[in-house]
């Protein structure tokens, strides 16, 4: 009797133990692993000159600014275009020196360079593990422009795909490049669609100075053209354009009244922002209507950005194109000012890590 006494409170003794050290594992949680310096995020980039990066965490609580400078030793080119974002590389695009650096986009350690076969490059986005870059040719010339097809484990232009006057945003989705035609020095007004399959090239004609373009909920791609202005002399109405991808049409259009010129469109959450007149307007996606009022007031500011993200508007100030730029965040709630931060000169684009 003695001996099943000591067999049970045993066996008692072993299963307290056994579930206790089982729960101590659960509740061990992973260690956090950090990415870099630089991850949840927002970035900005400043066209310069000289051109630099900044950095503020999603918390406001950390800001940085010259990024890039801090981390390489040196600016990043002279006026900084764009940055575009594939995996854990940042592609920061110099349009002047021609020339595409290659960042960890977590630690913004350079890791190589695009260096030849571009001219005035302008944006680039990524399909197939190559990158498309829009690229302005000589700008006096209207027939040398083209995308530059990118290797991205060479950093080699691998080819190039001739295309209309003045590429700007380009957008790759479902084995496709879409790309707005700006115009360069001129203006054009077309949407060019590159088949990654076969470089094959259609085009869409749409309101005059495309730039802006986003797919949205249903899958059209929608363009913010914002029309010749009427320093032109052939001043033309405005649009905001929705196209079907599957038969490459316009099937809607809004048009806005004559002299309004809205420009850096954004989209979150079935909604699209723009800037009129400096003022934030906001539209549902599937609005049959221009909306009538701003949101936002931004006062006498030069608005050269807009980004939405995280229930916040940014929107970047370049003030007067020498001095330090200013990033502004306002509440979608409520439309107030959360917080000012002092970034680069001539503030320019803004991205989220």
């Amino acid at each position: 009797m003695k001996n099943v006494l000591k067999f049970l409170t045993f066996s008692l003794l072993f299963a307290l133990i056994t579930t206790s050290c089982s729960d101590d594992k659960d509740d061990v949680l992973p260690p956090v692993v950090s990415l870099g310096d630089y991850e949840n995020g927002i970035i900005v980039s400043a066209e310069g000159g000289p051109a630099s990066i900044s950095f503020i965490s999603n918390d406001f609580s950390v800001t940085e600014n010259n990024v890039y400078e801090n981390v390489n030793g040196e600016a990043p080119g002279v006026y900084l275009q764009s940055i575009g974002f594939n995996d854990d590389k940042g592609y920061i695009v110099s349009d002047n020196v021609n020339i595409i650096n290659v960042v960890n986009r977590y630690t913004f350690e350079n890791e190589g360079a695009v260096t030849a076969g571009l001219q005035t490059p302008r944006y680039i986005d990524f399909a197939n593990g190559k990158g498309y870059v829009s690229n302005w040719g000589d700008g006096t010339d209207a027939n040398d422009d083209f995308i530059a097809v990118i290797n991205l484990a060479t950093n080699a232009v691998e080819t190039t795909i001739p295309v209309g006057e003045g590429p700007e945003r380009v957008l790759a989705n479902n084995g496709k490049i879409y790309v707005s035609h700006k115009g360069g020095w001129g203006n054009n007004n077309i949407v060019s669609v590159i088949d990654v399959s076969t470089n094959a090239v259609a085009t869409i004609t749409v309101g005059d100075v495309p730039d802006e373009l986003f797919f949205n909920s249903a899958g059209e791609l929608v363009v913010l053209s914002e029309g010749k202005a009427a320093w032109t002399g052939d001043e033309t109405a405005a649009s905001i354009s929705k196209i079907d991808v599957s038969t490459n049409t316009v099937v809607e259009t809004l048009t806005f009244a004559n002299g309004e010129h809205p420009g850096q469109m954004a989209f979150d959450n079935g909604t699209i922002y723009y800037v009129l007149n400096n003022g934030v307007y906001e539209m549902p996606e599937t609005a049959a209507a221009l909306p009538t009022a701003a949101v936002i007031d931004l006062g006498a500011i030069n608005t050269y950005g807009l980004a939405v993200s995280n229930e916040n508007i940014y929107v970047t100030d370049a003030k007067d194109f020498f001095s330090a730029g200013d990033l502004l965040v306002y509440s979608i709630d409520s439309g107030n000012l959360v917080d000012t931060f002092v970034v680069g000169v001539n503030a320019s684009k803004i991205y989220f890590n």
